[in-house]
């Protein structure tokens, strides 16, 4: 009954600057990868704006796996999209709640490779089913290039672990569920306050493409 309570107690970050500090950080290292894929490049300046405000957040949470950010977390009596990033519930768990792999612990168990990440960030980058895209086809094309790039380097890098990629695509169908609003708030607000996120990314973006 103990092991139960515990287990199913909910956190929250124990040092929230800190955490927006890496963060943020994160994120500008994120944005840069992706301001300097060439194919992204190539994309006109409202689409790559479309993108990047559609997936800049599970781009983050990726980055954030990727660096190994630790967060700290303390209890919690509300719910969070930190709970999900850290700990998931499996379905129908309600009465004895179990802790599960979260997302940064499940990517670190795969130890993802930096090819790997990327192939990741390019799947969810080029995302074709946005509305406002005039480029959708090519979008889906670079996504597909993305994908298959993956699969034959898990098929020549880990012969021995023909589940590998199937794993990969689970770390892709975690970061669905993770939402804008929900990470702003976690990791940017208290930075931040109440401005626009739109408009920080469009800001950030210029002043990567004025360091160039």
């Amino acid at each position: 009954m103990v092991e139960s309570v515990m287990l199913s107690r909910r956190v929250a970050l124990k040092s929230p600057q800190v955490a927006c500090k890496a963060a943020s950080a994160v994120l500008v290292k994120t944005l840069r990868f992706v301001q300097n894929v060439p194919c992204f490049q190539e994309l006109p300046l409202d689409e790559q704006l479309v993108l990047v405000r559609s997936c800049w957040a599970p781009l983050l949470v990726l980055g954030l796996a990727q660096e190994r950010v630790h967060l700290e977390t303390v209890e919690s009596a509300e719910p969070s999209m930190l709970q999900r990033i850290l700990t998931t519930r499996r379905h129908g768990e309600h009465t004895r709640p179990r802790r599960s792999t979260g997302f940064l612990a499940k990517c670190w168990s795969l130890d993802i490779s930096t090819k790997e990440y990327a192939y990741l960030k390019g799947t969810v980058l080029f995302n074709p089913d946005l509305p406002g895209l005039q480029c959708a086809q090519y979008i889906e094309g670079l996504q597909r290039e993305a994908q298959e790039a993956l699969n034959e380097h898990v098929r020549l890098i880990h012969r021995g672990d023909q589940a590998r990629f199937a794993k990969l695509n689970v770390v892709l169908s975690l970061l669905r569920s993770i939402n804008a609003n929900a990470i702003a708030e976690l990791f940017f607000r208290p930075i931040i306050g109440s401005v626009n996120m739109d408009d920080m990314l469009l800001e950030m973006l210029c002043e990567l493409l004025r360091a160039e």
